[in-house]
Parts: structure tokens; C-alpha cells; sequence
């Protein structure tokens, strides 16, 4: 058997193996695309495998650096099924059409275009968590890995091992257990191999309360009368965003009267996606669905067009905008941006990373002058972040997460930069002993 590292080998975005079995034959797991201005140019290089000689691809998740290239596999002759969970596939779908039309009216060059896209999604097929796919040589098994919606954890078996290797588990993205809506992440009982992500392998998140630190953000607007605005990634952010705001309205935390708009299409769209799917709610919002929907409170207003995106600006008093992209880096929450950070009654609350050399990065440095679609911004606002609303795992939970697994020989550390990656196998070496955790390079592939 054999592994190739084809993204996400020393960085966190690009995910991309193609695993290939002891008879030959090779699944790829995650197509997934470069972000940042340092590897984006990686999205562009030819993909380093035959793809025609896959005999089929699994998908760990919808977010875009797990899921963001897959388009390309079609005109490098690839003909087989794309597996996922149900959820997966549904915002999948919404996340590559969303790509497509954001590079069609860019200044970027095109990577797909939209029948491209949708050719794509043709090619998907879906399977329930603990059900076992079998694909060519192998038997794949989703297991719930508690990240966002529909996210799995990859259990794999070579129903041909040419080595007493056989069962090669993928972390995929490990959610940060227990999450405000989703089941906690499942452990796989054995594996022989294990590749794992990294993203935060070399600390643990703060403890901090993110619903009080909205708590207290809105109460300060409502005092004012100011803004609040909140820039949120579409898929699981904003749903969590929306699922605290409904239980501080109906605890009388806050103002039912204070408006509450949530200016994202495709953040909605993925709202509306998560409700399909209510079993892959953990036993919280399961009591919360006998009311009514979690995301839906009073004054909740969900924008349409731009010319209601624009309106937003001339109603006056308290108010809370929820708008995309999560770093601020496009999206709708630029033309609030624009309008209300000069104001000292606006307050910006950052609640996920941000990159460097992003907007919303330098806003949260603390520059007061930035540049936001040519224009030259002055920045009254205050601007304050929580830290705990991550949604990936830290280095606690990874640990507690590989501990239990048995018969584990190797361990590659993906999905994460260097110095995490490094910090992780210092730790899994000196609590596990496990001392063959390898920081795989990218293109390398490795023999099993």
C-alpha cells in the first residue's frame, strides 16, 4: 500500500491523498484548495496523479480547502463516483457553485466555471455514517467527526494488503469536541495507520464563554444604539452564531426587539441545508427542534439582494449584522465595513481565524486606517475577537482522540503547518510512544 501526500503536507489547506492499495488500485480522499496568497498559485499546477486510473474519490467534508478543486478531476479523465454523507453533498454542492460564481466575477484566474461544477456534482454519491462503501479494493466506513455538518473521520480497509497493513484511518477535520451542535466526534476503535490533521497541534484554546462575549458585544450596542457587526464564515458560524443569539432572545438576555441580520446568501442557504438534516444534531438541539428551528428567533432578518443588503445602512438605532467572508476577505460584510467602522458606535466582533494579510487580521492588530475596495477606511470602531469558537480540535482533543485507538504503527501529521505538526509528534511520542509520527512533504509518496 501506498499514500500520496498531494495537499495539505506542511500547511493547512489543499487536502489531497491518493491512497493506493497492494493489488494497485488507488481511491483519492479530499480534492481540496489551496487559500492564502503564499500556495495559492498551487491551485493552478497540474495535478500530480493520473486521474484516470482512480477507481473512485471519498470526501471528508464541504469545506473548500477539503473539497475546493474537485471540478478538476474531470477533464484529467477521471469517470468514477464521488462518495460523502448526505449532508456533505448537499453543501458541497452549495460551496462549489458559490466558488464558480466568486471566480467567474473576480479578477482571478478561473479554475472551473459552473457546468464544470455542476458535471462535478453529478458524480455524487452519498452513504450514511457506519455504513460501510465499498469502493474497487477497498471498504470505506464515515465516521462522525463532529467538525461541521455532515464532516467524517474515514475508516479504510485494503481488502488486499500486500503487508500486514490494513486499516488506514483519515482524521479528515476534527471538530472541537463537545460543539455547540453537532454530535461529539467519534474514535475509531483500531487502525494500523492513522493520518491526522494538525491545525492546532501545539495548543489548546482558551476557556472562554463565546455566548457570553456576544452577550455582552450586543448589550453595548443596545446601549448605544451603535452596530455590532460580525463577520462569520457560511457553513457551521453562522449557524452557531444564530443558535446563541436564539437562546440569549429567549432567555431575555437580549432585546427580542433587536434586529438580527444574518446578510450572507450562501450562509443562509447552508442554514437551511443544516435543518434538513436534524439527526446530525447532537441531543441539545434535538430538545431545541421541539420548539422550532434553533437558527429562528424574534427580530431575526434574513437579507435577500444587494439593494436590501444596502438598506441595512439607513435604519437607525441597535442592530447586529452577521454577514460573509469569515476573514473579511469579500463578501458583503466589506460594504458594511466600509460604511460603519468609521463610526465609534460601531463595535466589530472577530469570531474565527484570520489569516495573515487579511482585513479582518489587520483590524484585529489594531490598524486604524485600511484599504477596503480601493477606498481608504478610518477605523473608529471597537474591535474585539473570542477565541473559542474554533471549529477544529487542539492539541488536548487530539490526543484524547488517537489515545484510544489500537494498533497504531505509523501516524502521519497532515494539515497543519510546521511548527504544530512538530509540537504534535513531540507530544504523541512522549505520551504514546509512539515514535513513527511522520511530517509527510508535499507530492511525497510513502511506501506502507
Amino acid at each position: 500500500m501506498k499514500i500520496k501526500f498531494l495537499g495539505a503536507a506542511g500547511m493547512v489547506t489543499g487536502s489531497s491523498y491518493v491512497l493506493t492499495s497492494g493489488s494497485g488500485q488507488s481511491i483519492l480522499i479530499d480534492l481540496g484548495m489551496f487559500q492564502g496568497p503564499e500556495v495559492d498559485q498551487l491551485n493552478y499546477q497540474p495535478y500530480d496523479y493520473d486521474c484516470s486510473r482512480l477507481v473512485g474519490a471519498v470526501l471528508t467534508h464541504a469545506h473548500l480547502d477539503h473539497c475546493g478543486r474537485l471540478p478538476i478531476l474531470l477533464p484529467q479523465g477521471f469517470t468514477g463516483n464521488i462518495w460523502m454523507t448526505p449532508a456533505t453533498r448537499d453543501l458541497t454542492e452549495l460551496s462549489l457553485l458559490d466558488s464558480a460564481k466568486i471566480a467567474k466575477e473576480g479578477d482571478r484566474k478561473i479554475l472551473y466555471d459552473r457546468e464544470l461544477a455542476i458535471r462535478t456534482i453529478q458524480q455524487f454519491r452519498t452513504e450514511q455514517y457506519r455504513t460501510p462503501i465499498h469502493i474497487g479494493d477497498f471498504i470505506v466506513t464515515f465516521r462522525d467527526a463532529g467538525h461541521i455538518m455532515g464532516s467524517a473521520i474515514l475508516e479504510i480497509e485494503d481488502t488486499k494488503p500486500d503487508s500486514e497493513i490494513r486499516i488506514i484511518v483519515f482524521s479528515g477535520d476534527l471538530g472541537n469536541t463537545p460543539e455547540d451542535l453537532l454530535h461529539e466526534t467519534e474514535i475509531p476503535d483500531s487502525a494500523d495507520v492513522v493520518v491526522m490533521e494538525s491545525t492546532y497541534g501545539d495548543r489548546l484554546h482558551p476557556k472562554e464563554d463565546p455566548i457570553g462575549a456576544i452577550e455582552s458585544e450586543i448589550h453595548a450596542v443596545e446601549a448605544s444604539g451603535g452596530t455590532l457587526l460580525v463577520p462569520a464564515f457560511s457553513l457551521q458560524r453562522t449557524q452557531e452564531l444564530l443558535h446563541m443569539i436564539m437562546h440569549l432572545k429567549k432567555n431575555g438576555k437580549i432585546s427580542t426587539g433587536t434586529p438580527i441580520f444574518t446578510d450572507s446568501p450562501m450562509g443562509n442557504s447552508a442554514t437551511r441545508i443544516y435543518a434538513k438534516y436534524p439527526e446530525d444534531f447532537n441531543a441539545h438541539i434535538q430538545e431545541d427542534l421541539k420548539n422550532g428551528s434553533p437558527f429562528e428567533f424574534p427580530g431575526l432578518v434574513i437579507v435577500g439582494n444587494h439593494n436590501e443588503s444596502e438598506a441595512i445602512g439607513g435604519q437607525t438605532g441597535a442592530k447586529v449584522i452577521i454577514a460573509g467572508s469569515g476573514m473579511m476577505t469579500g463578501g458583503r460584510i466589506l460594504g458594511h465595513a466600509i460604511h460603519y467602522l468609521p463610526l465609534p458606535s460601531t463595535r466589530l466582533l472577530i469570531v474565527g481565524y484570520q489569516g495573515e494579510g487579511t482585513l479582518g487580521r489587520h483590524l484585529l492588530d489594531g490598524r486604524k486606517d485600511v484599504r477596503i475596495e480601493g477606498k481608504s477606511v478610518e477605523v473608529k470602531a471597537s474591535v474585539n475577537n473570542t477565541q473559542a469558537m474554533s471549529s477544529h480540535a487542539d492539541q488536548g482533543q487530539l490526543m484524547r482522540w488517537l489515545s484510544p485507538i489500537k494498533n497504531v504503527q505509523k501516524i502521519f501529521l497532515t494539515h497543519g503547518d510546521d511548527a504544530p505538526r512538530a509540537a504534535l509528534a513531540k507530544k504523541i511520542s512522549e505520551d504514546l510512544g509512539i515514535t513513527d509520527a511522520i511530517l509527510p512533504k508535499l507530492y511525497q509518496e510513502v511506501s506502507l
